[in-house]
């Protein structure tokens, strides 16, 4: 008879909620279902799109004798970790010319979280070592994990969402930050805020980035969305653009899942913006050591096919147009979302759907609501997250019918 497991007392993890929605999905046999769960772009169709520039640059490279399937550097690919750097602060940035900035190629946007969560617990702050680290509230739910499972053990939240009104709560927010500590870190998303899809405008940035002034806070940018929010990456780069050209340090999480479409390939970067050449220098050596020590090398493919669209400007003009054939349909489905929802009568002003922008909306449903939604076959989170890359001309009738039922029906968790 074997002896028991020695790991017999490891509990089983709950799910990651955003792929069992998709699991239940996938098993529901019903005829009519919406999947408004995951966050990846989908066609008026319901299916994933690979970029048209994508597969133009997969074919060149499948008959480049030149490349060959050898380890790149620790950093990654230097013209890839090049262009993704001039790309989110503009080829002219000061920061680039005076040798300050510096990208790091990393597993899609969570591996660039990841290694700056890992290198900021390292280096940043040596006067605390418990420095809060604060994300937005609501926030994507990973930001809070990475920066846990890295080491950092106060964790807090600064007020983002207005419930009430649905847009940002600017007020509650800028009091959060002149009420934190000195030197704490805040989570910012660059653009198109996961889940509310709320920005700041580029005066609330600026009130933003005084508030950091004020109480030396290190800004962190999760920037995810880069291009594919407003359909121009130069327009989606504000937030980054402005902390560097008001002189902070800064670190920058790229991530080109969304904006190329290479969801499975994870390619991602990690902009360091420091006060000088030789910090930068210093820096980049130990984020190569925390690489080194955790997956040693990143991959090639999907770096490449970003290096060569950037490099090229036929191919960097033919991405610019799948960008925009991108974010205007998920502008055009808000906005068809709207109109019918008004057309319908539907309770409750729906002005947010519009005003917000990128993949998600935050609809306002509550989770009882979602709940009712998910017996009619329609998928999304408790939180009233939608993608709206899932809604389509086709099945947005039906999504407008159940949400309209949902809302005259559903109060305070009861029919």
């Amino acid at each position: 008879m074997s002896s028991p497991s020695l790991f017999a007392d490891v509990e089983l993890a709950a799910p990651v909620v955003v792929f069992q929605l998709t699991a239940d999905y996938n098993a529901d046999n019903a005829d009519k279902k919406i999947n408004l769960g995951v966050g990846a772009y989908r066609t008026d169709e319901g299916e994933p799109w690979v970029l048209p520039v994508v597969r133009s640059v997969e074919a060149q490279m499948a008959i480049d004798p030149a490349l060959n399937h050898e380890y790149l550097p620790i950093l990654g690919l230097p013209s890839f970790r090049e262009l993704a750097t001039q790309l989110i602060l503009g080829k002219d940035s000061r920061a680039i010319l005076e040798n300050r900035a510096g990208g790091v190629q990393s597993i899609s946007g969570t591996g660039a979280l990841r290694l700056a969560a890992e290198f900021l617990y390292r280096y940043y702050n040596k006067r605390e070592k418990s420095t809060p680290v604060y994300v937005s509230s609501p926030t994507w739910g990973n930001q809070t994990a990475v920066f846990k499972n890295a080491g950092f053990t106060d964790m807090r939240t600064y007020r983002y969402w207005d419930a009430e009104d649905r847009c940002l709560d600017y007020k509650g927010m800028l009091e959060d930050m002149l009420n934190a500590p000195e030197y704490s870190i805040f989570i910012f998303h660059g653009c198109a805020h996961n889940p509310t899809g709320v920005d700041p405008t580029h005066e609330q940035w600026q009130g933003i980035a005084k508030a950091c002034k004020e109480r030396n806070i290190f800004p962190v940018l999760d920037c995810a969305y880069q291009g594919f929010a407003s359909g121009d990456p130069d327009v989606d780069a504000y937030s980054a653009r402005m902390f560097v050209d008001l002189g902070f340090e800064v670190l920058i999480c790229q991530s080109f899942a969304k904006n190329f479409g290479l969801y499975n390939e994870r390619v991602g970067n990690l902009t360091m913006v420091m006060h000088d050449a030789p910090t930068l220098s210093r820096c980049k050596s130990q984020v190569e050591l925390i690489i080194r020590a955790m997956y040693s090398n990143p991959p090639h493919h999907g770096a490449r096919v970003v290096a060569s669209t950037l490099a090229n400007p036929a191919f960097k003009q033919e991405w610019l147009d799948n960008l925009h054939t991108m974010s205007s349909r998920i502008k055009e489905m808000r906005q068809l979302l709207h109109s019918k929802l008004r057309a319908k009568g539907t309770p409750g002003n729906w002005d947010h759907i519009i005003n917000q922008i990128g993949m998600f909306s935050f609809t306002g449903l509550n989770a009882s609501q979602v709940q009712y939604l998910k017996k009619r076959h329609i998928y999304l989170l408790s939180s009233g997250r939608i993608n709206m890359c899932g809604l389509t001309t086709s099945n947005m009738e039906y999504f407008v019918d159940n949400v309209h039922d949902a809302v005259t029906n559903v109060k305070d968790g009861k029919l």
